[in-house]
């Protein structure tokens, strides 16, 4: 292959529409706009304008809130860690953070706060550190002879 001869795949461009130029292309005269008003010039935003009336959206009433301190937890269950140990991508003699997790490629890169939850089984005694972590979660660990310490 040369550089030359590199193109597009058949189809992943297509032409623009020419529109206003005669009635036998489909797109002339009114250019698919329909006739006068508003709507066929240029500028129109009429989005949940309701002729003056007041619009939907402010005449129903408005519920609940968003929280700006909203927890944003990486989730990541007892199971994962067992699969992880397997493969060796954990140590289970090593204390387990979210750094340490992250490096593993448990967790997305940015996400400091863990929640572990507790789907799976687990048969080696680790020591993780979290900021949240279920009942069940901690029982598994402990049972496992390991410990959680929730940050």
């Amino acid at each position: 292959m040369k550089l030359n001869q590199i193109r597009d795949n058949d189809g992943a461009r297509q032409a623009r529409t020419r529109v206003g130029r005669g009635i036998g292309c489909t797109k002339g005269k009114t250019c698919g706009r329909g006739v006068k008003g508003q709507t066929s010039r240029t500028g129109v935003s009429i989005n949940g304008f309701e002729g003056g009336q007041m619009p939907l959206h402010r005449r129903l009433p408005k519920r609940g809130f968003t929280s700006l301190a909203e927890r944003d937890f990486a989730e990541i269950n007892v199971g994962r860690l067992q699969q992880a140990v397997d493969a060796g991508r954990l140590d289970a003699g090593q204390p387990i953070t979210a750094e340490v997790l992250q490096a593993a490629g448990l967790i997305r890169p940015g996400q400091s706060k863990v929640r572990l939850l507790g789907k799976g089984t687990l048969s080696v005694g680790l020591s993780i550190t979290v900021a949240g972590a279920s009942k069940g979660a901690i029982a598994l660990v402990e049972q496992a002879g390991g410990s959680v310490t929730v940050s």
